[in-house]
């Protein structure tokens, strides 16, 4: 994208730009003008859209924000903050967490990896850390994790209500700074003096926020041992002597331990430490919650009343018709989410009855209360909900021979099938629009999915 900005009037420019935009100030005076008198700004990752609005309020001090998208406001907050516009900066980012709380929650990832470039975005780093610190998965269990700025893992350690065990925050963050740098060797045993100061001096932001006195004896032994050359050596003595003897005074600084809003944090197993889904993320079961209960507004993730319970995952425990069957049945209030291949759609049904292979004879289930839905992802702008209008069509139990060929089944409308030529391959689906309100997809044609699973839907008690 190309700003271009005449000279022809250069005190009145100068005195603008000064006010409302020091870098593009700054930019100007750098810049040696053409044979025309013309100066030339490029700034490939803004659009002109944005460019064009950025220089009327430069000049203006007006902005129109009616009609437009979510999604432009944040790139426009973006772009304001690259050119220092403070004032329009903060306008936006109040906007947006005033009126557009929902949308964020939606894209946390993309606010969360965008916010962290200076210190600009005070406010809305408190918005999502607020949110990370009770939710911490989401960030720590992501596949960007170890590319998360420094500024951004700085700010969830100095939380005090992160709500992780303090050896497992460790963890991470030993994890983090051994991926920024890809020169340290895989075995810890072959590494050399200098290997360690190369990872405490990427750490050294992040060391001092480590509460390491309320870290398990067993776990400094086990966890933080291994790495002690890149601790303090006071910090070190002080904390082997701590395990001997805790009431004796350390010269080493003992950070208060984390406030635990849970009665209890459950210790992780290689189970527990797996995010909550490979396809949906906790933002999905706020909105899919939210349809359950008919609700007008999406639930926020702290008030989702709702649990996922994972209780089938077609690539652990594959995809035959029968295997659903088996594991699904007398399940009741469930959800089947399916990623499409090729496209990464995601789509889905809730079912608030139980799923009954001991049913012989062909049937449908009556109910007013299923729908099918697509989420909104990179390529679709917002979800697609359709409740079902053919309430007696609504969920499909059909008989044993049935559920050979077919899987979960709402009317004709969402179903997965097997190959008619094998069984045990049941990642065929079909999607049309008969007895639910809308369509979910732009085509009815068969389409095969990369996995999907089912979740039972439990209410939280507390």
């Amino acid at each position: 994208m190309n700003g271009h900005c005449s000279e022809a009037t250069p005190i009145t420019i100068t005195n603008i730009l000064k006010c409302r935009s020091p870098y593009l100030c700054k930019k100007l005076k750098n810049i040696i003008p053409n044979e025309n008198n013309i100066k030339t700004i490029t700034k490939p990752n803004i659009s002109d859209e944005i460019f064009d609005i950025i220089l009327k309020y430069i000049y203006g001090g007006i902005i129109d924000l009616e009609n437009v998208e979510t999604k432009f406001i944040f790139a426009l907050m973006i772009a304001a903050n690259e050119f220092e516009i403070e004032e329009l900066t903060k306008k936006l980012e109040n906007l947006l967490i005033g009126t557009k709380s929902s949308w964020l929650k939606s894209h946390f990832s993309l606010v969360y990896r965008s916010i962290f470039s200076g210190n600009n975005f005070k406010d809305l780093e408190n918005f999502c850390n607020d949110i990370v610190s009770k939710y911490p998965s989401l960030i720590f269990d992501s596949e960007g994790f170890t590319s998360l700025q420094e500024s951004a893992m700085v700010s969830l350690l100095k939380r005090d209500d992160l709500q992780l065990e303090e050896v497992i925050i460790w963890e991470y963050v030993i994890k983090w700074g051994i991926s920024q740098n890809s020169i340290l060797p895989v075995d810890l045993k072959k590494w050399t003096k200098e290997n360690f100061e190369t990872l405490k001096t990427t750490l050294q932001q992040c060391l001092p926020l480590i509460r390491y006195f309320h870290i398990p004896g067993t776990d400094v032994l086990n966890k933080v041992k291994p790495y002690k050359k890149i601790l303090d050596k006071q910090l070190w003595e002080d904390l082997k002597q701590y395990l001997k003897a805790p009431d004796k005074p350390v010269k080493s600084i003992i950070l208060k331990p984390r406030t635990i809003l849970a009665k209890e944090l459950p210790t992780r197993t290689t189970e527990q430490a797996k995010p909550l889904s490979t396809i949906i993320t906790y933002e999905n079961v706020a909105e899919i919650s939210s349809w359950i209960d008919r609700k007008s507004s999406t639930y926020s993730l702290t008030s989702t009343p709702h649990e996922f319970q994972l209780i089938l995952r077609g690539s652990k425990n594959g995809f035959a018709p029968q295997t659903f069957w088996f594991i699904c049945h007398g399940h009741a209030s469930t959800v089947v989410i399916m990623k499409v291949k090729g496209t990464n759609e995601i789509l889905g049904g809730y079912n608030p009855l139980a799923w009954d292979r001991s049913n012989i004879h062909d049937s449908w289930k009556n109910t007013n209360d299923s729908f099918i839905f697509s989420l909104k992802n990179d390529n679709m702008q917002n979800s697609i909900l359709s409740r079902v209008k053919s309430c007696g069509n609504a969920i499909s139990n059909m008989g044993t021979s049935f559920q050979h060929t077919h899987g979960p089944q709402f009317g004709d409308d969402l179903f997965m099938y097997s190959s008619t030529f094998n069984f045990s391959l049941g990642n065929n689906c079909r999607c049309n629009c008969v007895h639910y309100e809308k369509p979910i997809r732009t085509t009815t044609n068969n389409f095969s999915i990369v996995d999907y699973e089912v979740f039972k839907v439990i209410k939280k008690t507390s």
